[in-house]
């Protein structure tokens, strides 16, 4: 390999090679595959067949995902559904893809969506139509040449107990007996899965189009799409009127966006933000290999290097830390390849040579490097866009759109159908997950591609933090709490305090590409420094900082910055009545009032847990008090999810057609949290008003006056503990801060960060969004049906889902575990109950005040039968942690404070 691969000059990355379509592929550039779909093409530029004038829904690209995504429309009774693509079927990136499936990854959900991709492809396609796909079982291996990458391997294994996957941890020998050729000097150990497998792209997309167009879709090749027209409605709402053809304009309401690469593109035309970057991405093809037949595909993270199972042959790739960006991305790009810069490649032949020593002495037979297209986070874009209704997008793969395909395109159809997905798919959601400033950031999204794109093999460790694409969105405290050693975490945008290092600051500097494309490194970089101390699943070094931050909070009193938080004002004539069916609890009480509550959607499921305060209209109108007529309402919800919030109602208000507006006052407004036993004494100092239980009691805010200037204080807790939160206009907030924090000196008052939320209130037993309470648990579930106003006869909505469960029972539950032995927890460990897997935990930490880990995660009867409160306290349990089970004990009440007394002032 080393001598097939020739020394050449590399590209400069900001102006890679551009494609030549006058040479075209070469026989040294050619795809491993016995067919590609090019050679089945007629060559004329005409469309396979005339655009009709009209369809439920278009969708645009025939490659990975648009195949799966017409397949599972039709699947789901769309039969008017319309697939384009510009060019043949897996032109564009799928043709060329490696098409590896690897059933393992650490996400529940990520592993259901591999899981039906290898059922689609294995068995579904196969029976449908008689055809073979091209699957190939032939099992995958992953190998570890450290203790921290083979405790990640435990930890997916784990996982995969739950969802019947099976796997095994070898021994480097065991190693060796599976896999002769391999060297295993350096190896730790490996995880070996046997029903792992690999795609074929040609041989997947040509058989989902024969299914799918069984069932009354229609193909239709050769026809680039040159417009989308998009009309207001009356509301002034933009939505998806049409799709226009070089032959033709087909009317439609609904636009998939699967075109890849090109998806950007194919955004501008209809006005909609798709945050990805095209990058060169690629792989080699061995000569053939004795001894190599039937053995399992290999992932060598730590060498950052791919084998796959070519017949009697390896295909090589990889992720490096220098990937070339694809800078002008060209419209005739068609079964076409790069060629393949060696500069950059090498590191994956020498890590391939490494593993498989005969590699060395073994020929290139071809290259492949082709364009993929990357995203911030390395997930997918999917949903409906923000910017225009009826324009979905199902793009931004990562060079994984075959592997998750099938469970995305699943998805991605019952989405468009009935306007939400079926399994939680917040983590790949366009509405969610991207503030609206950061999705058309070209400096953002390519610093935060390039990161993802390099760490794409880095050992997922639970307390990552990005160096890309950082300090875009500051509150007003951040310069003084950078000074007093506060580390920073990053979300959404927002740079929010983790926890406070008593060696000082830490700032977070501009990215450096990790040394890449000729950027120097940063020396002495301190947060850097501080964040690799995070890079275990042991305790960090800093867990006694985060203890004190917590148990100063149980004893005496913390402030929290927690103005990365969403700010939103609910206002209008018919804002109650909004506010009554979005809303799960009655918020339309006095003003004055504030309310913990759900958002639900039409299946039931929690799309948010926030407080809703009934308010007064201001005069004159600021960002404390806006003016408005009507009613009003002032919504607090964490800013992580502040965006799918704003979605979300947005949404639900306009299919309602209410005369009512959201503003977003967050950028506006600061927030701090006072919380602990003696947060009475010092805010009493500060704060020009009464705080006895009698004059400002639990659940209830007003405007006052803070060091001069005016705030308004809530009596709330997000930690179990007597408190307040101070909403100050961002001019303010430092005179405020300073303020509280010396009234508070003498007291021995702490700084707090995020790190020291996570275990307060996971300690108390409060939800965090997104952990223990997602879009697919319901309040019966999670315990919040305190939540729903199912007493009143006001509907709202999702209330139909949750009286229907009621009525037939709870199947599946909410359960707090915690385990005498003190062992890090973090989430993804098998739950067992008398011998049984009965679920996984989703969130855990460790409680300073009861000196417990605790973990919360849902259980279900593998009989079948409900899950009521004696089955919860009747069985045997244990967490099964990196393949060891610890003894838990199961708790119906939060094990701390469970009667509620401190948060109402009563220690």
């Amino acid at each position: 390999l080393r001598a097939a691969a020739p020394r050449c000059l590399s590209a400069p990355w900001r102006t890679p090679r551009a494609f030549s379509s006058e040479t075209g592929p070469t026989t040294k550039k050619s795809v491993p595959y016995q067919k590609t779909l090019k050679e089945e093409g007629s060559g004329s530029g005409e469309p396979t067949r005339p655009p009709p004038s009209s369809a439920e829904v278009v969708v645009v690209g025939g490659g990975s995902l648009g195949c799966q995504t017409t397949y599972h429309l039709t699947k789901q009774g769309v039969t008017n559904v319309v697939l384009l693509e510009r060019d043949r079927l897996t032109s564009g990136t799928t043709w060329h893809t490696a098409g590896l499936l690897w059933q393992l990854r650490p996400s529940d959900v990520e592993v259901e969506l591999l899981a039906h991709t290898r059922d689609v492809v294995s068995r579904d396609l196969p029976e449908e139509t008689g055809l073979h796909t091209g699957w190939v079982e032939n099992g995958g291996l992953f190998i570890a040449s450290n203790k921290q990458r083979l405790d990640e391997y435990k930890r997916l294994m784990s996982l995969g107990k739950v969802y019947g996957v099976e796997s095994y941890v070898l021994t480097p020998s065991q190693t060796k007996d599976l896999y002769p050729l391999m060297n295993i000097d350096d190896l730790y150990g490996t995880l070996y899965v046997p029903k792992d497998g690999t795609m074929d792209p040609a041989g997947t997309c040509s058989t989902l189009a024969r299914a799918a167009t069984a069932r009354g879709a229609t193909i239709i090749e050769n026809c680039p799409v040159t417009g989308i027209q998009v009309r207001a409605d009356d509301f002034g709402v933009k939505r998806v009127y049409a799709v226009e053809t070089a032959h033709g304009t087909i009317q439609t309401p609904c636009v998939v966006n699967c075109a890849g690469v090109w998806a950007r593109a194919l955004g501008r035309l209809a006005g909609v933000h798709v945050p990805l970057v095209g990058m060169h991405h690629a792989y080699v093809v061995t000569e053939r290999i004795e001894g190599i037949q039937n053995m399992p595909n290999v992932r060598d993270h730590d060498a950052s290097v791919y084998l796959r199972l070519q017949g009697d042959a390896l295909s090589v790739g990889g992720y490096e830390s220098n990937p070339i960006f694809w800078e002008e991305i060209s419209e005739k790009f068609a079964f076409g390849l790069f060629d393949l810069d060696w500069d950059v490649f090498m590191q994956h032949i020498e890590g391939a040579i490494n593993r498989v020593p005969v590699l060395e002495k073994t020929g290139i037979k071809s290259t492949v490097c082709g364009p993929e297209s990357f995203t911030a986070d390395h997930k997918p874009l999917m949903g409906e866009a923000p910017e225009v209704r009826g324009f979905f997008l199902g793009c931004g793969f990562n060079s994984a759109g075959m592997m998750l395909g099938g469970g995305c395109g699943k998805e991605l159809a019952h989405w468009i159908i009935h306007g939400r997905p079926e399994k939680d798919m917040y983590g790949y959601d366009i509405r969610q997950r991207f503030h609206h400033s950061l999705t058309d950031n070209n400096r953002w999204i390519r610093e935060r591609s390039h990161e993802s794109y390099a760490k794409n093999y880095s050992v997922v460790f639970p307390h990552d933090e990005p160096l890309a694409g950082r300090n875009v969105r500051k509150d007003p405290l951040h310069e003084e709490l950078l000074k007093q050693g506060c580390f920073f975490q990053e979300r959404h945008g927002w740079e929010r305090p983790g926890w406070f290092s008593p060696g000082g600051a830490a700032p977070v500097l501009d990215y450096d590409y990790y040394g890449a494309y000729g950027q120097k490194r940063h020396k002495d970089y301190t947060y850097n420094q501080l964040l690799g101390d995070e890079y275990t699943f042991d305790f960090p070094p800093h867990h006694d900082v985060i203890k004190n931050e917590c148990l100063t909070c149980r004893n005496a009193l913390a402030l929290f910055d927690m103005s990365y938080f969403g700010k939103f004002y609910l206002v209008g004539p018919e804002a109650t009545k909004a506010a009554n069916w979005l809303f799960t609890a009655d918020v339309s009480k006095a003003p004055g009032s504030t309310v913990y509550t759900c958002m639900l959607n039409k299946q039931g499921g929690v799309e948010s847990d926030l407080t809703v305060s009934r308010i007064s209209p201001g005069s004159p109108s600021s960002p404390l008090a806006p003016a408005f007529e009507g009613d009003g309402y002032y919504l607090a919800i964490g800013g992580a999810v502040a965006q799918h919030n704003w979605s979300h109602i947005t949404a639900v208000l306009q299919d309602m057609k209410l005369q009512c507006k959201l503003l977003d006052c967050s950028e506006e407004l600061g927030m701090m949290s006072i919380q602990g036993p003696l947060s009475r004494v010092v805010l009493q100092e500060v704060l020009d008003t009464d705080l006895s239980n009698e004059a400002f009691p639990f659940s209830t805010h007003k405007i006052t006056t803070a060091a001069g200037c005016t705030v308004r204080a809530m009596r709330l807790s997000f930690v179990g503990e007597m408190g307040w939160e101070l909403h100050v206009p961002k001019a303010d907030c430092v005179k405020v801060y300073q303020a509280v924090m010396q009234a508070g000196a003498r007291h021995g008052i702490t700084n707090a960060g995020y790190r020291a939320i996570d275990s307060l209130s996971i300690e108390k037993g409060y939800r965090h969004w997104h952990a223990d309470l997602r879009t697919d648990d319901t309040p019966l579930e999670a315990g919040l049906a305190f939540t729903c106003k199912l007493k009143s006869s006001i509907p709202f909505l999702g209330r139909e889902a949750v009286e229907a469960q009621k009525a037939k029972g709870i199947f599946r539950r909410l359960v707090c575990f915690t385990t005498d032995e003190k062992v890090p927890m973090f989430g993804l460990e098998a739950v067992w109950r008398d011998g049984k897997v009965v679920g996984h935990i989703r969130r855990a930490d460790f409680g300073f005040a009861i000196d417990k880990t605790i973990a919360y995660g849902y259980i279900r009867d593998p009989a079948g039968g409900p899950v009521s409160l004696d089955f919860v306290k009747s069985g045997s349990y244990e967490l099964e942690r990196m393949g060891v089970t610890y003894p838990a004990r199961a708790h119906t009440k939060s094990p701390f404070d469970p009667d509620n007394k401190r948060v109402k002032g009563f220690y």
